[in-house]
């Protein structure tokens, strides 16, 4: 009987020192799994010093392939890129730099085995992440999951593992702004948890800033609901309201009470336009995040560009 095949696919970014500890974790953590498995490293346009070495590790191990991207198109391109070049029974997502451990990779190919189209990885714990970035990662996970139809799971992460079927209905999406988890979950497919303690970075550093997470909540918050573009209506009814009850009540006080309570015109005048010009430009921002969307796909441009010269299949 033929054994289930199963892709690996890495993304990896100027992850030299973190790539020749790879291989050698996942043939410890692959020992004995009854699948004929496979590396596909991606990499998201490296220095050449992280080419070099995602070249020594293709080159040294039979079971890997390698996809260079031409430029750095960001580690959800890079996941793409790795699914969309996959024949695989199954595949596995996991970062580069061993803080998705894989020595949970055996629970992920049981529960595939058990039935289970997606497997997603949840971590325990926080790791060393700084008491700043755990509480907004907690505010955006309450947020979003307030006005998206789509539930988002607070600790989920890439560390997954999604079936054939689930790959193939992946790459039939065609969205240019992508974000991985939020594009699987939407598809649903029958799922279960692999929770995960995850290890230290075991070389270089996190490439991940504040100003590129901020960027990836915003880009998941246009990406997976419509409440922004809603909740502008809803406060321009809300500030109507206001207005108008602030207008009366200043009208009364001024005409009727004699100025009792003060309010001089310009002073409201002045401190209402304000506020109306903030509540705009908050609005107008939000209305650009959509309609630069809706321009980078109208562009038709392909997601990504391979460098050929320096893949290794």
């Amino acid at each position: 009987m033929r054994k289930p095949t199963l892709n690996i696919i890495v993304p990896c970014y100027n992850e030299d020192e973190s790539l020749r500890l790879l291989m050698p974790a996942l043939k410890k953590a692959m020992k004995g799994a009854e699948v004929t498995w496979s590396v596909i490293l991606v990499d998201d346009g490296s220095q050449q010093d992280g080419v070099l070495a995602a070249q020594a590790v293709a080159k040294a191990h039979k079971n890997v392939s390698l996809i260079a991207l031409a430029r750095n198109f960001g580690k959800e391109i890079a996941l793409s890129a790795g699914l969309h070049s996959s024949q695989a029974d199954a595949v596995i997502m996991m970062d580069a730099d061993l803080q998705h451990p894989p020595r949970y990779i055996p629970e992920f190919i049981e529960a595939w085995r058990g039935g289970q189209q997606v497997i997603v990885g949840v971590r325990r714990t926080e790791g060393k992440e700084s008491t700043f970035k755990h509480l907004m990662s907690k505010l955006f996970y309450a947020i979003i999951n307030r006005i998206s139809e789509t539930r988002l799971m607070p600790k989920a992460t890439d560390f997954r593992l999604l079936d054939r079927e689930v790959v193939e209905a992946f790459n039939a999406m065609s969205e240019n702004n992508r974000i991985t988890r939020g594009m699987i979950d939407w598809l649903g497919y029958q799922r279960s948890y692999v929770y995960f303690d995850a290890d230290e970075r075991q070389a270089g550093a996190a490439s991940y800033s504040v100003r590129k997470l901020f960027k990836l909540a915003a880009d998941t918050l246009v990406s997976m609901s419509l409440f922004p573009l809603r909740f502008t209506i809803y406060l321009g009814v809300i500030i109507t309201l206001f207005a108008g009850s602030l207008g009366l009540f200043i009208g009364v006080s001024k005409y009727l009470l004699d100025d009792k309570f003060g309010f001089t015109g310009p002073a409201a005048l002045g401190t209402l336009t304000l506020f109306l010009v903030g509540i705009v430009l908050t609005n107008i921002g939000f209305l650009g995040l959509y309609v630069a969307n809706i321009h980078q796909q109208v562009k038709g441009r392909p997601l990504y560009a391979i460098n050929k010269r320096n893949s290794i299949r």
